[in-house]
């Protein structure tokens, strides 16, 4: 029970308290590059969370088995991006064969995911300890916060985008138009989930 326990105030805390975006103000570019449109930033939404739970897994396999007891873990960093990109180039070659409007959409962000400081920063804290116990995760906690993480991502991907669809339909001032309103809008989105961060599960 208590592992349940621990495992939902996981999921919340990276959804909600410690959402990668709104929170850390990390992966940024594809933020603001893919959501333009609903459906884009679905689908990266969705690749993000698939490369997120996967690179969990790995990473903290190849962190517990291979680098800590061989003393590297100096090469965190580089074997974690290699990981990555790894994981990207199937999801991006899966993208180009079976939904290739998709792929043609998301464009230039999708291969940008390799070098998404989000997905690096959930391998790197996945890895190491949970912020509730103090402890390093365990296997199953690493994949929840990972797979969370990037439920975290797609929501304020999502939420993003759908306001940026209404401002199209907005009389924006001009110079605020495009990117300026945007910045404006996830500054204002940062806002509203600061107020997570008042949650406390003890």
């Amino acid at each position: 029970m208590e592992s349940l326990v621990s495992l939902v105030q996981i999921s919340i805390a990276a959804i909600f308290i410690n959402n990668f975006v709104l929170s850390r103000f990390l992966g940024l570019c594809p933020f603001f590059g893919v959501s333009r449109k609903l459906s884009s930033a679905i689908g990266m939404g969705m690749a993000v969370v698939f490369v997120m739970t996967v690179a969990s897994m790995f990473t903290w396999i190849i962190y517990r088995y291979i680098l800590d007891p061989y003393q590297v873990t100096f090469l965190r960093t580089i074997v974690f991006i290699l990981v990555i990109a790894s994981l990207v180039q199937l999801v991006e070659m899966t993208l180009q064969k079976f939904m290739p409007s998709l792929y043609e959409a998301l464009g230039i962000f999708l291969p940008l995911i390799t070098t998404n400081c989000a997905i690096l920063g959930v391998a790197i804290l996945s890895s190491g300890e949970n912020a509730f116990t103090g402890k390093s995760f365990s296997f199953v906690e690493s994949v929840v916060n990972g797979m969370t993480s990037g439920v975290g991502f797609t929501l304020a991907l999502v939420l993003m985008a759908g306001i940026r669809e209404k401002l199209e339909l907005a009389r924006v001032p001009k110079p605020l138009k495009g990117l300026p309103i945007a910045f404006v809008t996830g500054g204002l989105m940062a806002i509203a989930f600061l107020g997570f961060s008042g949650l406390s599960f003890f």
